[in-house]
């Protein structure tokens, strides 16, 4: 029997694992089990809770000096991912509760390198590291650099960034609905992402606010996801020309997230995190 902890951020929801002695390996037979919605405990991502001085990865290792703990974030398919900026939210709630980190402020390591964390009125805020363009050049020169096209859609333009993990960001075309487009296959991108891509769905709503959906690789459609909604959020302050350090608002099927861009070319990601159920699964 292994312990189990679920949790959500704005309804992106995780299984977290503790495995406190490095000495648990999860098959990704064993993730896609844990993250079944009908045979098992149901996920977006499965999560172990290790100390970094356990990590398999060097450079994951490396990071043990600054963050005692490691975020070993598998996606429902079962396959590694860099981090998960929702994620982040929650595995801090759970280091919190549990009493293994001190004061409002900490590092969490994670594939993607050392996150800081902390504390908020309403949750955590993750200062989730460096992000790029991925053809600057070209994206300044033509506002787009890849093409999207959703399942019984035509290819729109989008535009890629990279947060520690793969994005696609497509501002949506006046008269193409939001809520109506058809999520439950991936959308296909041109050029081909051997690794996959993370496809976000935009539309504004106000000044410093939008409105997202997103697909996620490896996962399927998901309620939010903390690393598309600051890539959505970047990708749309690109856009209008206004590329200042203001907060931007972005709302999610699952609830809100704030997307701060930071001095340095960071970006920081606050919102909620909720610790919603404890117990045993048989592995």
């Amino acid at each position: 029997m292994t312990r189990f902890t679920k949790g959500h951020g704005t309804e992106n929801d995780f299984v977290l694992v503790p495995d406190p002695d490095g000495t648990l390996e999860l098959t990704p037979v064993q993730v896609r089990r844990l993250a079944d919605r009908h045979a098992g405990l149901g996920g977006d991502g499965v999560i172990r809770v290790v100390p970094t001085r356990f990590a398999t990865e060097d450079a994951v290792r490396g990071q043990a000096d600054q963050a005692e703990w490691f975020m070993d974030y598998r996606n429902a398919d079962g396959s590694l991912a860099e981090m998960c900026g929702n994620g982040t939210r929650v595995f801090a709630a759970y280091l919190v509760r549990e009493g293994l980190v001190g004061g409002d402020r900490f590092d969490i390591a994670t594939r993607a390198g050392r996150k800081r964390v902390r504390t908020t009125g309403t949750g955590f805020a993750v200062d989730l590291g460096p992000w790029r363009l991925v053809d600057e050049q070209g994206a300044r020169r033509d506002g787009f650099d890849i093409m999207v096209r959703p399942r019984h859609g035509k290819p729109v333009p989008a535009l890629s960034l990279d947060l520690g993990n793969p994005h696609a960001v497509v501002m949506l075309p006046e008269g193409i609905d939001l809520a109506a487009l058809d999520l439950t296959e991936p959308p296909q991108a041109q050029p081909v992402q051997p690794a996959g891509v993370n496809v976000e769905f935009v539309r504004p709503v106000g000044p410093g606010r939008i409105e997202m959906r997103v697909h996620e690789r490896g996962v399927g459609e998901t309620r939010s996801c903390g690393t598309g909604a600051a890539a959505a959020a970047l990708a749309t302050r690109f856009w209008s020309g206004v590329e200042d350090e203001s907060p931007w608002l972005v709302d999610v099927p699952g609830g809100r997230l704030t997307v701060t861009p930071l001095p340095g070319g960071r970006v920081e990601l606050a919102g909620p995190a909720e610790l919603v159920a404890d117990g045993e699964f048989h592995l």
